[in-house]
């Protein structure tokens, strides 16, 4: 089975209303759907933009206000899963619940269902700033090409969130990131090419590039997208089916042949998935 996906490389900059926002992220819709693409997905915290329209008196908002604009962000993503017929990975998105917050991936499916899965290791800067709580279970998501799973930015450096969505079926992890400079942004990368070649699986990375100047902890971003193989033929050697222009303002599209990864698992020059010691390290407890 092979799927289309395409990643956006979002630029933030500062807006004025919610229609910029809509406006923006349909642009992207529709180069995604002009592209084919089955799958789009858009970085972490990308709706931080909203924050920038600012208040009567010309102040930005704060994390605290992001929540009033959830029913807002799914009305609209949902909006576009069902009328290109794509599944949309809305980025991740700050909710309120019980009065806590947490950065949380959405996946919008085309029949309307939105599924959903709060980020699991969560940054100092979550922490100490923006006094985020952790989600507390892993889900991986069934769709009509197969079983997905959403690791956002941080998830993806620990080893055994992975191995754990991978033992419970995924085979392509999603992993929107936004990451303010070349440290974060470069260990995102290498650890999605990790966990690729440990659990012989495809991972499809973007993040957040441009400025939020009147946003606390969203001045910066380092980023780009990458779709991410195996280390094996008969992948690209590097690992990489393709990668944006770094900081840029963009989308990228590639092909994803699931048949590819049940090949490898089985005949290839490494076995990792197979080969695996549950005797030793179960895939969880």
């Amino acid at each position: 089975m092979k799927l289309r996906v395409s990643a956006v490389q979002y630029d933030l900059h500062t807006i004025h209303s919610f229609e910029d926002f809509a406006n923006q992220s349909e642009h992207y819709i529709k180069t995604a759907q002009e592209f084919g693409a089955e799958f789009v997905l858009f970085p972490e915290f990308f709706t931080t933009q909203l924050m920038s329209i600012g208040d009567k008196q010309g102040n930005a908002l704060t994390i605290n206000d992001l929540p009033d604009f959830t029913e807002k962000y799914r009305d609209l993503f949902s909006s576009f899963a069902r009328q290109t017929n794509m599944h949309v990975i809305g980025g991740t998105h700050v909710i309120r619940k019980n009065d806590r917050l947490y950065n949380v991936a959405h996946l919008f499916y085309p029949d309307g269902r939105i599924a959903e899965q709060p980020k699991l290791h969560i940054t100092p800067t979550e922490v100490d700033e923006w006094k985020m709580t952790p989600g507390e279970s892993l889900q991986v998501f069934e769709t009509a090409k197969g079983t997905i799973a959403m690791l956002t930015c941080y998830d993806i450096e620990f080893p055994e969130i992975v191995r754990m969505a991978r033992a419970k079926g995924a085979d392509v992890i999603f992993c929107p990131s936004c990451t303010d400079d070349r440290h974060g942004f470069h260990r995102v990368r290498y650890t999605s090419h990790a966990r690729a070649v440990e659990n012989q699986v495809y991972v499809v990375g973007t993040g957040t590039v441009g400025s939020l100047p009147t946003v606390d902890f969203m001045r910066a971003n380092f980023g780009q997208a990458a779709i991410i193989t195996p280390n094996d033929i008969p992948f690209p050697p590097r690992g990489i089916l393709v990668e944006g222009e770094m900081n840029q303002d963009m989308i990228v599209t590639a092909d994803l042949d699931l048949e590819l990864l049940y090949q490898v698992r089985e005949r290839g020059s490494v076995t990792t998935w197979r080969d695996r010691r549950t005797d030793l390290y179960p895939d969880w407890e």
